[in-house]
Order: structure tokens, then sequence, then C-alpha cells
């Protein structure tokens, strides 16, 4: 088995740049387009434990910020569990992380993001 614990240096800057974009909208009051930033960083993020926790946190002060009680308590079983499962390799990719996914749902990765991926030489899971 392996143990996913650190993401890998070519992903970084792109994680890092969906939260930047995130961070740009939501002060803008955009919170749709903050929101799929935020999907978009969990995507990327999803199989390294920090990482994915640190989505799922942002995700949480996301539904307190808009007062989303189902997106709140989503985020919580979430933020608890998912760095857990990533560092064991077993997340559902493509996943998007909000509460109106079921957690353990595999989803299509967008054509961009395996772009990301493709050029970051890195596969989804690893």
């Amino acid at each position: 088995m392996r143990f996913y614990t650190r993401m890998p240096k070519e992903l970084v800057p792109y994680f890092d740049k969906e939260l930047e974009d995130y961070k740009i909208h939501f002060k803008a009051g955009q919170l749709q387009m903050a929101w799929r930033h935020l999907e978009r960083a969990h995507i990327i993020g999803q199989a390294y434990p920090f990482h994915h926790s640190y989505v799922h946190w942002k995700m949480l002060l996301f539904g307190i910020h808009i007062k989303d009680t189902g997106e709140v308590i989503g985020q919580i079983p979430r933020l608890l569990i998912g760095g857990v499962k990533s560092f064991v390799g077993k997340i559902p990719v493509g996943n998007t992380g909000g509460a109106d996914v079921p957690p353990l749902k595999p989803l299509p990765i967008s054509e961009d993001l395996l772009e990301v991926f493709k050029k970051s030489g890195v596969r989804p899971i690893e």
C-alpha cells in the first residue's frame, strides 16, 4: 500500500492558483465562481491529506459565510475523514467535494483539469 503525504511540486502552482482565484472571486462577491475554484482545488488536491483537508476547511467556511446549513453539516465529516482517505489513496477521483455530491462518488474530470495533471506529469491519484 502506498501512503500519500505530499502534493508533487509540479501540481502545487495549479492548486495555489485555484485558491488564489477563489479568494479574488470571493472578495468580489462572485460566490458561484469562487465556489467553482474551490471545487477545482478539491479535485487537484484530493489525493493529498493536507491539501484535501484544507479545501474542505475552506468549503466549511464558505458554507458558514453563505449560511448554508446543508453545506456546513456536509463539510464536517468530509473535513474529519477526507484527509485520512487521501493518506491511504482511497479517494473518489474527480469528486468536487461539496455537500451536494455524495462523498464517495467518483466524477469525470474536466478536460482542462486533465490537462493540468498531464502538464504536471501526475496522474489524478498520484
